[in-house]
C-alpha cells in the first residue's frame, strides 16, 4: 500500500513552508492595505482595489508568465541582481514567495477590507475622546474588533496558497527539494500514470481545503434570514 514516499514529503513540506511565509508578509502588507481602503476617500481607492483583486480573474498563467518575464535573470530586476550580486528570483524559492503573495493578496485583503468596513466610527471617536492616539486605537481597538476578518484571512491565504499551481509552475518551475510544492508532484505523477500517489496527495488537499471551508463558516456563520430570525 502506498503513503508517501521522499520527493512527495519534499514537496509537502515545501509547500506549507511556502504558505506559512506567504501569509506572513501578506498579513504584513494586507493588513494596513486594508485598513487604509476601508477609510480612504481617495480617488486612487478604486484603481488599487482592481489591482489587487485583479487575480482573482486573471489566468494564473497569464499571471505567472509576466511575473517569470519580471523576475527572470534579463528581466526587469537584472541590474538589482547584478548591483547585490544575487541570483534571480525566477526558479527559485523566493520567486515561488513573489508569485504566491501576488496570487493570494485578494484572499487576505478581502476579509480584512470587510472587517475593517464594519467598524462603528462611534467607537474609534469614543477611544479618540479618552485620549487614546491613532496607534494606540489600531493595535487596542481595531485589530480586537477585527479579530474574525483577521483569522479568515489567515485561513484564506494559506489555504489559496497551498492549492496554487499555475503560478508557481510558471515561476519556479519543477525544481525537486526548492520548487516542487504538492499540486506540480500531483501532476507529475498524472502525468506518468501513477494514479495511487496522484490519489494520495490529492486526497491530503481535499481533506485539507474541507477543513478550512469549516473553519470559516465557523468564523463567519452565514446570517441567517429575517424569517428566521422572527421565529
Amino acid at each position: 500500500m502506498y503513503f508517501l514516499d521522499i520527493e512527495d514529503i519534499s514537496a509537502l513540506l515545501i509547500t506549507i513552508q511556502l504558505a506559512s511565509i506567504t501569509t506572513i508578509f501578506l498579513l504584513l502588507i494586507g493588513i494596513p492595505t486594508a485598513w487604509w481602503l476601508a477609510q480612504s476617500k481617495s480617488k486612487l481607492k478604486y484603481p488599487i482595489q482592481t489591482i489587487i483583486t485583479l487575480p482573482l480573474v486573471l489566468p494564473p498563467t497569464v499571471l505567472g508568465f509576466y511575473l517569470l518575464i519580471f523576475l527572470n535573470a534579463q528581466g526587469v530586476l537584472s541590474p538589482f541582481y547584478q548591483f547585490f550580486d544575487i541570483p534571480a528570483f525566477a526558479f527559485s524559492f523566493s520567486g515561488l514567495v513573489i508569485g504566491s503573495m501576488i496570487y493570494s493578496l485578494p484572499f487576505v485583503v478581502q476579509p480584512l477590507y470587510v472587517a475593517f468596513s464594519s467598524i462603528s466610527p462611534l467607537h474609534l471617536e469614543l477611544a479618540s475622546s479618552l485620549g487614546a492616539k491613532p496607534l494606540d486605537r489600531f493595535f487596542s481597538l481595531i485589530l480586537p474588533l477585527a479579530k474574525n476578518g483577521i483569522i479568515t484571512a489567515i485561513v484564506l491565504g494559506f489555504a489559496h496558497t497551498i492549492g496554487e499551481f499555475g503560478v508557481v509552475l510558471m515561476i519556479g518551475g519543477n525544481i525537486p527539494d526548492e520548487t516542487r510544492v504538492l499540486s506540480i508532484a500531483i501532476y507529475d505523477h498524472v502525468e506518468s500514470l501513477e494514479y495511487a500517489k496522484a490519489h494520495w496527495l490529492s486526497a491530503i488537499l481535499l481533506v485539507f481545503s474541507l477543513i478550512t471551508l469549516m473553519v470559516v463558516f465557523i468564523i463567519n456563520p452565514m446570517k441567517t434570514t429575517s424569517k428566521e430570525q422572527h421565529k
